[in-house]
């Protein structure tokens, strides 16, 4: 692992003398960028990290002022299984930097990209694991905002990690009243009609919602919408048009059809909400548990263990990747094809 940090090699000197030992570029977004790092507290025991970096001359002052500090303010007040921990966070001059547990196994989207589509007992697991991990937030008032594919993060025994708070904020005010987003921000792919439209929404319920895009993507390795029009997206959504793919359709359950429909629901007063979700027989359902050994990776020979919590990892980091989150598309009434459009980055 190489530690150079170009062009600031002084910050690394700096961070060694703390135990840090920066190493290669892992990802990068706006107004970040991710290396991986190890640290080491001097004993002969390291700790595999991911470290997201914040410049502060390169960021906007509507990022500096607001979003920001709600981030740095959430991760610190934050622990549950299924949600990334802080190791760490450093200042030096207008260089923040964020340490976090590494996570071994990457995000969920290069998981589907490499994998294809998820086998339904896998697509539960995961899915109880999000749920439990958002239930958490919400509990503390706290909507992510931006969930996707790309900040779902798989730690090195496969369990989830929800990860990158950078629009998540609190849903009540200082009196305790609750507070409707005005900030239309997270992937359009991922976002609520109501999001998408631009009007005033409840940050809860559009959570709800990316939860449904998320699982529909594990059980089709596809979009369920096309997002390069805006304003077609907004209709699809609204006109609930979107499909299974074909190779799918016939083995996906009819409990996992119907938790997608009742997650991808236009209408913010039918739409389930996360504690009516996770009550779902299907949700609940542990016939995964019965697996004597995890549950074996399609096209793999790894293995799964399901609702193991990872006793000796902290939380992993999310890379700030920002990419299209484009698996391929099923939106309109005609059947995708079997093989679908590819992944893109960008």
């Amino acid at each position: 692992m190489t530690t150079k940090l170009s062009p600031r090699n002084s910050e690394v000197k700096a961070l060694e003398q703390r135990g840090y030992l920066i190493g290669r570029k892992v990802g990068q977004g706006s107004y970040a960028i991710v290396h991986a790092a190890d640290f080491n507290d001097g004993s002969d025991k390291r700790m595999k990290l991911a470290c997201k970096i914040f410049d502060k001359d390169k960021a906007p002052r509507d990022f500096l002022d607001k979003f920001f500090p709600r981030e740095l303010e959430i991760l610190t007040k934050i622990e549950n299984p299924h949600i990334i921990q802080v190791h760490s966070i450093l200042q030096r001059g207008p260089r923040v930097f964020i340490f976090m547990r590494f996570a071994d196994n990457g995000d969920l989207l290069d998981f589907v990209k490499n994998k294809g589509p998820v086998q339904e007992a896998q697509c539960r697991l995961w899915f109880r694991q999000m749920t439990s991990g958002l239930h958490y937030l919400h509990a503390k008032n706290i909507a992510h905002r931006d969930l996707k594919c790309e900040n779902v993060l798989l730690s090195r025994r496969f369990n989830v990690k929800l990860a990158d708070f950078g629009f998540a904020r609190y849903c009540v005010d200082a009196d305790g009243r609750r507070v409707l987003s005005q900030t239309y921000c997270g992937s359009a792919a991922y976002a609520a009609p109501e999001v998408v439209s631009g009007t005033p929404y409840n940050p809860k319920l559009a959570d709800v919602w990316s939860l449904g895009i998320i699982l529909f993507i594990m059980l089709n390795a596809s979009m369920p919408f096309d997002d390069s029009n805006l304003r077609k997206l907004l209709k699809d959504q609204l006109n609930r048009n979107w499909m299974f793919r074909s190779k799918t359709r016939d083995t996906v359950s009819a409990a996992a059809k119907n938790i997608v429909r009742s997650l991808l629901e236009p209408d913010m007063t039918q739409r389930h909400t996360l504690d009516r979700v996770m009550a779902l027989d299907w949700v609940r359902c542990r016939k995964d548990k019965d697996k004597p050994h995890g549950l074996a990776l399609a096209k793999t020979s790894k293995t799964i263990e399901p609702d193991k919590p990872d006793k000796t990892e902290a939380e992993a980091p999310a890379p700030s990747k920002h990419r299209k989150s484009a698996v391929s598309k099923s939106a309109g009434a005609t059947p995708e094809p079997v093989g679908g459009q590819p992944l893109e980055d960008t």
